[in-house]
């Protein structure tokens, strides 16, 4: 079985070649000339360069490498400069990627397009209620918004097999999101937004890519799941789990309020853009972190394709920081 996985040298896709490959894929990265190979060093690797902003360029590419059984759509960008960027690349690029296929005639069984809880936005900070499948999407980010355009686009399509797996927060070894907070803690600081409970769903990396060829090897086609856990987290219940992990038993809580933290997320995303940086607390970050309810309903994913969770946030968190501190990290 032959699979391509693009965005393969970022966090997600460098476990999902991880996983192809142990599943004895005949595996393609999809990267770019100018992307680190850190994490894909293995030599039944194949790479391909492909160019997402030509269609017929990209078809003729696509000739070369000949059909996939499946493809994971990974590529796409979290953080921009330019908000502009995130509706190019995010749905721009997964377009002509989609019509590339169509127009080379190389549609694979199975296009397992990567999207985001982030698609859907926030849940509702009245009722608490999760967000459902069946919920009209809301996403408060630019980035959530250009997931959602490409997965629209994508069903309206009516040949192409497609599933969307809608990750919440995904950590673990390499992720860098969360490592932020984490060597902050280790530095013997808790930072805090506001001060109201915020309700968090986690996703740890080997659980997703796991639940991903799962999906892939499985019957379904033409629908959406969200990726979770399945256990919900206050926000003290995740910092208390880093604390003990990280044996921080005394750690300054540095608690901010929440106008201040947007005034300084506006105030460095300005600031970097000077440079022509993206800073990790930017506006669209601040949206995310600002939400308060972040449950979502697992049900379909753990009955359609028989999942459960292998690691809680406790066992989770404790790999992933163990993986910091051998790196040298933390």
């Amino acid at each position: 079985m032959k699979i391509l996985i693009t965005g393969a040298s970022g966090f997600i896709g460098s476990f999902m070649v991880e996983e192809a490959l142990n599943r004895g894929f005949e595996t393609f990265a999809g990267i770019r000339a100018t992307s680190s190979k850190k994490y894909l060093q293995d030599e039944r690797i194949q790479f391909a360069d492909l160019d997402f902003t030509d269609t017929t360029v990209l078809a003729k590419q696509l000739r070369a490498l000949g059909r996939f059984d499946y493809i994971i759509h990974n590529a796409g960008v979290t953080k921009c400069q330019n908000k502009g960027d995130f509706d190019r690349v995010n749905f721009g690029y997964t377009r002509n990627f989609v019509d590339a296929l169509m127009q080379a005639d190389l549609m694979p069984s199975k296009f397992l397009y990567m999207s985001s809880l982030s698609a859907f936005g926030s849940g509702c900070e009245e009722t608490f209620k999760p967000i459902m499948l069946a919920d009209t999407p809301k996403p408060n980010t630019a980035y959530g918004a250009s997931k959602l355009k490409a997965e629209r686009y994508i069903q309206s399509l009516n040949n192409v097999p497609y599933l969307f797996l809608r990750p919440t927060g995904v950590y673990g070894p390499r992720e860098t999101d969360y490592f932020v907070f984490n060597k902050t803690v280790n530095r013997g600081i808790e930072p805090s937004m506001g001060l109201d409970t915020q309700y968090l769903t986690f996703i740890y990396i080997k659980d997703l890519v796991r639940v991903a060829f799962d999906a892939l090897a499985s019957n379904i086609v033409r629908k959406a799941y969200f990726v979770a856990e399945g256990r919900v987290y206050t926000n003290e219940e995740y910092a208390t789990i880093v604390k003990n992990i990280l044996g921080k038993k005394r750690v300054l809580k540095l608690r901010t309020p929440l106008f201040l933290v947007k005034f300084i997320s506006a105030f460095l995303e300005t600031v970097c853009g000077w440079f022509g940086k993206t800073p990790t607390l930017n506006r669209d970050k601040y949206n995310i972190l600002s939400a308060k309810n972040w449950k979502c309903e697992v049900e379909p994913l753990e009955r359609d394709f028989d999942f459960q969770a292998e690691y809680d946030l406790e066992r989770g968190m404790t790999e992933a920081i163990e993986w910091y501190k051998k790196e040298k990290w933390l």
